[in-house]
């Protein structure tokens, strides 16, 4: 009995003992945040992927389209882009293809007809 106290005596002292505690501070150039701001505004202009899951002629079956993906895919930013004469009903905002090819996959059996858009070229 006096080894096991002993032994938990020991393994208490020596973890106690062995605990370091301390404080850390990061000295950082005044230029690396605003690098990181610039880099942060620049993701803002860039497009995206995009998944268009439809594409009607009239509003009402384009806002209908629009609540079943919200409803199916609530995750996902949906909106509708009129380019005349059709509605399009577009979801995702991906930055990378690899995201978005998931993503299309698992769209694409509620909606067979999606397509993946790719982003448009910046001049």
């Amino acid at each position: 009995m006096k080894k096991l106290f002993f032994i938990a005596t020991l393994i208490f002292i020596t973890n106690y003992l062995s605990a370091q505690e301390g404080t850390i501070s990061i000295d950082q150039d005044a230029q690396i945040t605003q690098l990181l701001d610039l880099y942060k505004k620049s993701l803002d202009k860039n497009d995206y992927y995009r998944i268009q899951v439809g594409f009607v002629s009239n509003n009402e079956k384009a806002q209908e389209i629009k609540s079943n993906v919200e409803i199916d895919f609530p995750e996902l930013p949906s909106q509708i882009d009129f380019d005349s004469p059709t509605y399009r009903i577009r979801v995702g905002r991906f930055k990378s293809k690899l995201e978005a090819e998931r993503k299309f996959n698992e769209v694409r059996k509620k909606y067979p007809n999606a397509m993946l858009l790719k982003p448009k070229k910046s001049t």
